[in-house]
């Protein structure tokens, strides 16, 4: 076959169509990312030594991944986020404590590597605090300085995939993260006017981010990621039923919005045992689903291309919970072949670790797995 550029490669597959090789994806957001004591070490690992380590998301430890560990690992995908504007995250040294521009509040526990969310702003609040409450402004100008440059450079210059991205860009997600998780669950079921209230909020910001992000690139862009997690290792966190009711209808005005502004597919990243909902989050619009986590009840990934594959993509699906941070190279390459054996036939995946790189997977390991993804990702498909 015919060797594709990385935009000919993403762009192919994800049309359900068959490209020369299985496209790789590492570090465009969040979810694809990878944490800095792995990076680290990666780039130790490659013998790259230069270049500055910077966060993409501090609160998650997820860094940026530079361009040469992309280019050494042949990654086809480079992000043009949406910026963060000038002083929307307060840094407390003294608590080693993040406030975002929603007003929540992380910190970090005494010899932990992460961050946890340890105040909710509006957990004792009413509908009517809603409106008096200080909302992110979507519309600040410094959240899109320079993207178009940024973006028209990517697009003009090199021939990589560009994934675009409004970080955080969360509706239930961040419904719980201002509420609290444990009270906003509670609402769904004893408070759903104040559910609805706040869905609408933080809904209507949302989408006037991406109104302007996509405005200004989404001619440029194959995927804009979205994210919003209704799974945990064995089932949903709430019913079908009331995702339809609560939830649903925010995702499809969302999603809508998004569609209207540009032709990229719509990517959509939920943990956990989602297989219930996957007939929900196609009829809202969602083109592929991330991260497939394979080790979770009923996320076998033969089972999800045979049902779904015609109609959905998938990115992800390499285990991070095992086989990436204690087995061996051979380990991996195994769970690379089985994934792309599954996922891969007739296009639509996409190469990558089940969500984020941790800190205890070894570097040896992230590059078998895109080595692998050469010797058994390439089109046609080895047997």
């Amino acid at each position: 076959m015919k060797s594709m550029t990385p935009r000919e490669r993403v762009r192919t597959a994800l049309n359900h169509e068959e490209p020369d090789r299985v496209p790789f994806i590492l570090g465009g957001c969040t979810t694809t990312g990878i944490t800095i004591q792995a990076y680290e070490k990666l780039k130790k690992y490659l013998g790259l030594d230069s270049g500055k380590t910077e966060f993409y998301s501090e609160y998650l430890q997820i860094v940026r991944v530079e361009e040469p560990v992309c280019q050494a690992l042949d990654i086809d995908i480079r992000i043009i986020p949406e910026k963060a504007p000038e002083g929307s995250s307060v840094y407390d040294k003294e608590k080693d404590m993040i406030t975002d521009e929603w007003g929540i509040q992380y910190q970090r526990p005494k010899g932990s590597l992460y961050y946890d969310i340890c105040n909710a702003p509006l957990g004792e609040a009413t509908i009517d605090d809603l409106d008096s409450y200080p909302w992110p402004d979507p519309e600040h100008p410094g959240r899109l300085e320079g993207l178009l440059d940024e973006a028209r450079e990517l697009y003009d210059n090199t021939s990589y995939a560009i994934f675009g991205d409004t970080p955080g860009n969360n509706l239930f997600e961040m419904a719980w993260a201002v509420r609290g998780m444990e009270q906003f669950l509670k609402d769904m079921i004893i408070n759903k006017d104040f559910v609805h209230a706040l869905m609408r909020k933080i809904t209507d910001i949302q989408k006037k981010r991406a109104e302007r992000y996509l405005s200004l690139v989404g001619d440029y862009i194959e995927i804009f990621r979205t994210s919003d997690d209704l799974g945990t290792q064995h089932s949903l966190m709430m019913s079908p039923e009331m995702y339809r009711e609560m939830i649903k209808p925010y995702h499809k005005e969302y999603f809508d919005l998004i569609k209207q502004y540009t032709d990229a597919k719509i990517f959509y990243h939920s943990c956990g045992a989602v297989f219930p909902m996957i007939e929900d989050i196609i009829e809202v619009g969602v083109d592929i689903l991330n991260p497939v986590q394979v080790s979770c009840k009923n996320m076998d990934t033969r089972n999800l291309k045979e049902k779904f594959g015609d109609r959905l993509s998938f990115c992800g699906g390499i285990d991070t919970q095992s086989i990436l941070p204690t087995g061996t190279p051979d380990d991996v390459a195994n769970e690379v072949k089985r994934r792309i054996k599954d996922l891969a036939p007739g296009g639509g995946y996409l190469l990558n670790a089940v969500h984020t790189i941790q800190a205890d997977v070894p570097p040896e390991n992230i590059v078998r797995l895109y080595e692998a993804g050469k010797q058994y990702g390439t089109y046609p498909l080895p047997d």
